[in-house]
């Protein structure tokens, strides 16, 4: 099974992903969230000059973000300074677009710009439309070597409804998606294969990616510890945020987790978010500190069992069974978020990624 981290971006994310390689991680996954973290493309190329193994890749980039003909660009930049070892990851839209009043984009949005970003990594003439109007555009000059658009860069898509997931087999891509608890789990991937095979591939061509965010819990450490909540909070809060967005804006809310147990922590929260400020734009506040850390307005709902609820968070032994359960299942990468100021989480689950070297 191949392990990967997730890396909230900044000026100096590649100290991290240096940290991952020299441990034996495989991947390292940058956020594409520019109202939250640093820029993605960035960051990646410093990575990409400092390491000589981990594949780089955006977890995941928004077609909203940048045009078509820029990402390629960049994508085939980054592919000069670390030849076959970027990876293309895509998805409609959370974080990056909330965090402007956003909900996701439109699906066929995004297969159209997949398709413009490798018709031009393959050196084709490709028709698009550009300030309103179809326009031809293709890179008029990569055998000259400023860019490398030889090497593959592999497509990974962020997919859970249905329609997403029915296009992630239709373009033969790697897959990817959170996950909370092992029968969840179970449950994607099996949903997936399905998808998958009804194609008409082979179940074995499926590339399935798990983000799986979490503490390794220590000795005696409880599930709500100061440690735990700045690790695994983060991830708790998201739930929160979703429910706000929901409640705010009638934004879909696509994180399956029950909320029987937790209906104080839910209910509270969404009270609370109802007097952020500014009125007209409390999206602004409900997604601060979003996935990187938990502002203190929200810290009393992040119970022990939300974090249950909601991330993989156990000891090294439980979380070394839940991780077999899902390779067994067909589950190929394990992605762990690591949260800024825990760089220390790294060693933790290097451990358990050693179980399964």
């Amino acid at each position: 099974m191949d392990f990967g981290i997730g890396i909230a971006t900044s000026s100096d994310s590649w100290k991290l992903a240096l940290r991952a390689e020299e441990l034996g991680f495989t991947h390292a996954w940058f956020y594409d969230t520019q109202m939250i973290t640093a820029d993605c493309f960035v960051a990646m190329a410093a990575a990409a000059m400092k390491t000589s193994r981990i594949r780089l890749g955006t977890g995941v980039l928004v077609p909203s973000n940048r045009i078509a003909a820029v990402t390629a660009n960049a994508l085939a930049t980054l592919n000069g300074l670390a030849p076959g070892r970027i990876d293309f990851g895509i998805g409609t839209g959370f974080s990056a677009r909330r965090a402007m009043g956003l909900g996701s984009m439109k699906l066929s949005d995004m297969e159209e710009y997949i398709r413009v970003v490798y018709s031009l990594l393959a050196g084709d003439t490709v028709e698009t439309a550009i300030e309103g109007k179809q326009r031809k555009i293709r890179f008029l000059n990569p055998e000259i070597g400023l860019f490398n658009t030889i090497d593959p860069i592999p497509l990974h898509i962020s997919a859970y409804g249905p329609r997403s997931q029915s296009l992630t087999a239709k373009l033969g891509a790697h897959w990817k998606c959170f996950i909370q608890d092992v029968p969840g789990a179970l449950g994607a991937v099996q949903g997936m294969q399905q998808t998958w095979t009804k194609t008409g591939r082979a179940e074995t061509d499926l590339y399935a990616t798990a983000w799986v965010c979490g503490c390794v819990l220590q000795p005696g450490e409880s599930v709500d510890s100061e440690r735990v909540i700045a690790q695994a909070g983060p991830r708790a809060a998201t739930l929160l945020h979703r429910a706000a967005d929901v409640d705010q804006q009638g934004w879909e809310n696509t994180m399956n987790v029950a909320h029987q147990g937790i209906e104080q922590e839910v209910s509270g929260y969404v009270e609370l978010a109802r007097s952020f400020e500014p009125a007209d734009a409390r999206y602004l506040f409900n997604h601060r500190g979003h996935f990187v850390f938990v502002k203190p307005e929200e810290k009393r709902f992040i119970s022990a069992e939300l974090i249950r609820r909601t991330t993989f968070t156990a000891t090294e032994q439980e979380l070394t069974q839940r991780i077999e359960a899902l390779r067994s299942s067909g589950w190929n990468q394990i992605v762990v978020p690591i949260v800024p100021g825990q760089e220390a989480a790294i060693e933790d689950w290097a451990r358990i990624k050693r179980a399964f070297d």
